[in-house]
């Protein structure tokens, strides 16, 4: 089967996969049914893929959609169940925003019978792209990590209180990584210097939690950043006029050093059982 033209894929040999599920803009044919174009684009995890542009470097497998978290967000439950129980959150196909507001023109949400049309175009061709990759890798390794980016705006008042550590590493309350990967890279975070937390608002979504399998080789972590770790972001509301703001490669540097070194050491741990 051939690749779709917003999949991306690149392939190394190394026992690390890093998944970017939710740095694309592309709004595909749903655009004109949205409220706005930067309504539909404000949620995404700004930059990220040139943050991490290094790990294919490390000889890192690299899963990238182009394709907006507004038109499917490939990180959510395919049935539609909240990871969250109780918070909130947004959907499979979100019909708002993270500050809740609505995304679609009125009476042009997506129903049922597109929200499946959309979870076979792109949720099942990424989930299709991480199993291949993860399986090839674990033919090649006993162990492989399951390296998810994202990030999202430090105060949101909807989702979390206050203000959002820099780093927030999930490994679903421990089940989805073996706990001496959790303490290596949460002690990298903590000697950042930077407000950080482990399993903390965001545990890991549903590729955390549906590909992690300690016991079976492969340990997912999803690490959630703060914009404001490496971007010169706005602080509380933003808007068409300050958001997002331009990517700036000597404001990131610390923190890419940062993540680069706890890619490493994911690496050289995964290489070491």
């Amino acid at each position: 089967m051939s690749t779709p033209s917003w999949l991306t894929v690149t392939r190394g040999d190394a026992p690390l996969l890093v998944s970017l599920p939710h740095t694309g803009i592309d709004l595909a044919e749903f655009e004109p049914r949205l409220a706005s174009r930067w309504l539909g684009q404000r949620d995404c995890d700004w930059w990220i893929d040139k943050l991490y542009d290094f790990a294919d470097g490390l000889g890192a497998t690299v899963v990238h959609t182009a394709i907006s978290r507004t038109v499917i967000d490939v990180n959510r439950d395919p049935s539609g169940a909240s990871l969250y129980p109780g918070q909130a959150t947004t959907g499979l196909c979100p019909t708002e925003t993270f500050d809740g507001d609505p995304l679609y023109r009125a009476g042009e949400e997506p129903g049922p019978e597109e929200i499946d049309r959309r979870r076979k175009a792109y949720f099942e061709p990424y989930h299709a792209a991480l199993k291949t990759e993860l399986d090839r890798l674990r033919m090649l390794h006993p162990n492989v990590v399951l390296y998810d980016c994202h990030s999202i705006r430090s105060v949101i008042p909807r989702l979390f209180d206050g203000t959002l550590p820099v780093f927030n590493l999930g490994t679903n309350d421990g089940r989805s990584a073996d706990p001496a990967l959790q303490g290596k890279v949460a002690q990298i975070m903590a000697e950042s210097g930077q407000p950080q937390v482990v399993n903390g608002r965001f545990k890991g979504g549903w590729i955390t939690r549906h590909y992690g399998e300690p016991a079976n080789g492969v340990h997912a972590l999803q690490m959630e950043l703060s914009n404001r770790g490496y971007m010169r972001e706005p602080i509380g509301p933003v808007g068409p006029e300050n958001w997002p703001v331009p990517y700036d490669a000597e404001f990131a540097a610390p923190m890419r050093a940062t993540l680069t070194k706890i890619l490493g050491t994911a690496l050289s741990w995964a290489r070491g059982q």
